[in-house]
């Protein structure tokens, strides 16, 4: 959904409730502004990801897990924030079966730090 207004909430019952399964992954497409692509993800295992496009934060909302990144490992809870910088390899580990996050791409293909 294109945000066609300069502000907005976005209430995670509803995003939660739009969540479908696709290509073996449960996420629901939120909003989209510019750049700027949100989602609400709910991971299933095992949480195979390719290297994405552009830049990504993750909020984690409820849950907790592992955070594998440019080859390190990461724990990370509900209310922890992530970032993972375009063309890294990364993936959740070990996840409870309640992991919900908001996920936020944004920034130009390659990253923002390509884009300088």
């Amino acid at each position: 959904m294109r945000i066609e207004t300069r502000s907005a909430v976005f209430p995670l019952a509803r995003a939660r409730s739009d969540v479908k399964l696709v290509n073996g992954k449960r996420f629901a497409s939120v909003g989209e502004h510019g750049t700027l692509r949100l989602l609400c993800s709910l991971p299933v295992p095992p949480n195979e990801q390719s290297p994405h496009e552009q830049d990504e934060l993750y909020v984690v909302v409820q849950g907790s897990g592992v955070l594998f990144h440019d080859g390190k490992r990461d724990p990370f809870s509900a209310g922890d924030t992530m970032f993972v910088s375009a063309g890294v390899e990364h993936r959740f580990e070990d996840f409870t079966e309640d992991l919900t996050v908001w996920v936020v791409f944004y920034g130009v293909k390659g990253g923002e730090k390509d884009a300088a």
